[in-house]
């Protein structure tokens, strides 16, 4: 399924991967990379096809050329990529595919080798299409899911950064009666774990975390509920146990106002959209998805392919390059 070596790709950074080669996500990687310092560029690899790339620079009316370093020896202002096998179908812009799911599937799986090979440090997403994904026989929920799956790793943790409000999430890409029985005392306090564990790695010394409420008024003393009292507040308790500075359950229509004021660094969200909403309220066009518990570094665009502007020189890459920019965050903490 992936292109074989023939000789050793050296180590980058950043591993970019495609995302679905229908949507923008190879567009807003060329205008991304036209933004980079010349040291940034040379520390970047794209994981993709080489072709796709090229065509997705004319859209964007860029000069910039690809070649493939795996197979070819590199060339001076040569974008570096790590060119997978495409699979065969046609891959018409802006519309679902297998072909278009499976070559995404591919940029991932192939960018998580890199990294475990120590090839590259930390990967950086475009996006991809669930119904692609699923067209291919990938049945995944997302990023997230398959990066844990191709990891190994038991558990994820999706954290969405932005400048004024960051949230973690309990649970994502379930529904909102499964992501209540997920609220439980061992999640929540994983959860807070991988947060606080992210934040210190960025160089906060001492995270203040918040822990939003299941239930309106946080259940209002259990006329609403019990779980906030029942499962939320334990959680919370124990985390203090663990000396970190964490707060809740705090009513979820104040908490995220309150962080966004600077009260705190990093909220807790019990579910998807509970945490999604405000913080694209805020930060919409520069809010990053960066994937947590996992063995590997990976930061994301937070919004979809985009597909009715697909190809047509309309794609913005403010979210890509903040994106990028969160990444080398990790990569210089990390050094």
């Amino acid at each position: 399924m992936m292109t074989s070596a023939s000789h050793a790709v050296p180590a980058y950074s950043l591993a970019i991967t495609m995302g679905d080669p229908a949507g923008i996500g190879p567009e807003i990687i060329c205008r991304a990379l036209a933004a980079l310092s010349a040291h940034e560029r040379a520390s970047t690899l794209l994981v993709g096809d080489c072709a796709t790339f090229a065509r997705a620079s004319q859209v964007a009316q860029l000069d910039l050329s690809f070649c493939d370093v795996e197979r070819d020896a590199e060339v001076a202002g040569c974008v570096p990529v790590a060119q997978i096998d495409m699979p065969s179908g046609a891959i018409p812009p802006g519309e679902i595919s297998a072909a278009a799911g499976e070559a995404a599937f591919r940029c991932v799986a192939r960018a998580v080798e890199l990294v475990q090979a120590g090839r590259a440090g930390v990967i950086v997403t475009a996006p991809l299409n669930k119904a692609a994904l699923h067209a291919a026989e990938r049945y995944y929920d997302g990023h997230t899911g398959m990066l844990a799956s191709l990891t190994g790793a038991p558990s994820s943790f999706m954290l969405l950064a932005s400048e004024r409000l960051s949230t973690i999430h309990v649970s994502t890409h379930v529904s909102l009666r499964d992501a209540i029985e997920r609220v439980t005392v061992e999640r929540i306090m994983d959860t807070v774990s991988a947060g606080y564990d992210h934040l210190r790695r960025l160089g906060l010394t001492a995270p203040r975390i918040a822990v939003a409420g299941l239930n309106p008024h946080c259940g209002e003393g259990g006329i609403f509920g019990d779980e906030d009292d029942r499962i939320i507040a334990p959680a919370v308790s124990e985390s203090r146990q663990r000396g970190w500075d964490v707060q809740g359950p705090i009513s979820a229509d104040t908490v995220f106002y309150r962080a966004s004021r600077g009260e705190f660094d990093l909220v807790v969200a019990q579910y998807h959209d509970q945490g999604h909403i405000p913080v694209k309220l805020i930060a919409f066009d520069t809010t990053v998805n960066v994937s947590l518990g996992l063995p590997i570094q990976r930061t994301s665009v937070d919004h979809g392919t985009a597909f009715d502007i697909a190809w047509q020189g309309r794609a913005d890459a403010t979210n890509m390059r903040a994106a990028i920019d969160h990444a080398w965050r990790l990569v210089d903490r990390h050094e």
